[in-house]
């Protein structure tokens, strides 16, 4: 049988959430804080976590992103359960990687349909043999991808990737979002960056996409002069932009390989390690 950790600090809701899950054949586990919610995942390693984000100890945000740094549990699919409905808390949500956001009140199809869609993106995963991935979309705005970067390094942490390795690939994900938010999307807040992150049995694979029409690579201009390489940086700091310019030769020596898809508004980062012996 299914098991179903429901992580929820009112007791009527938990056993609303509880009935309706054994009408599906899961057997529910209830955790009344997340401090609890992340000891039970670690323990039983439940087929789907119900995460309410409003807890007494930690809110369900930082459970979710626990669970995604941890690699025991980064694959339990997360279904989070709120009255929180706004647009910022929905994308916070997936930002730390929930799989579904439900708000309440919510009917029984509702509630059953984000479970199965939350259990279908494990199941693609062990289809493809992969030990873990994370998928998160952000507006195009600088100050989101400190804390989006910050995260997915954390994740690279759970890898057998070295601290140097980690500080290369985080450097050269921050610079290709960047130019997805600068050059592809054009700083407009309503077109999404999607990225993702892959661990596979010998190599990290990061994926950067972009809203914009991308670029021929083979006529890929570039913002320095031949005779004053440098020269451009000061004209980026009069127009208020960040210093640039470099940013996939930067990434090119900081990665084991770099490519991009046919229309150019992808970018895919791969930094190999050794396989674990439990491999």
């Amino acid at each position: 049988m299914a098991k179903a950790l429901i992580v929820e600090d009112h007791p009527d809701q938990a056993a609303l959430v509880a009935r309706i899950l054994r009408m599906r054949d899961f057997e529910p586990l209830v955790a009344e804080d997340g401090t609890t919610a992340l000891r039970l995942a670690r323990k039983h390693v439940p087929d789907v976590l119900l995460l309410d984000l409003m807890l007494p100890d930690i809110n369900g945000f930082d459970v979710c992103r626990q669970l995604r740094l941890d690699r025991a549990t980064m694959l339990i699919p997360v279904v989070m359960l709120t009255a929180l409905d706004d647009m910022q808390h929905r994308v916070h949500g997936f930002r730390v990687g929930a799989n579904a956001y439900v708000t309440k009140p919510y009917g029984v199809e509702e509630l059953l349909d984000a479970i199965s869609a939350a259990r279908a993106w494990r199941n693609s995963i062990h289809q493809r043999a992969l030990h873990g991935e994370v998928s998160v979309e952000l507006n195009s705005e600088i100050s989101l991808l400190k804390d989006l970067n910050d995260f997915l390094m954390h994740v690279c942490q759970a890898t057998p990737l070295t601290d140097e390795q980690v500080m290369q690939l985080r450097q050269a994900v921050m610079e290709m979002a960047h130019n997805a938010i600068e050059w592809g999307n054009q700083h407009q807040p309503d077109r999404p960056v999607k990225i993702t992150y892959r661990i596979h049995d010998d190599y990290l694979e990061i994926t950067v996409r972009d809203q914009g029409a991308g670029f021929d690579r083979s006529h890929l201009p570039h913002a320095a002069m031949p005779d004053d390489p440098f020269s451009h940086l000061d004209v980026r700091e009069q127009l208020g932009l960040r210093a640039g310019g470099f940013g996939l030769l930067i990434c090119q020596g900081m990665v084991d390989e770099m490519r991009h898809n046919e229309q150019g508004n992808e970018v895919t980062l791969i930094k190999r390690f050794a396989p674990s012996k439990a491999s």
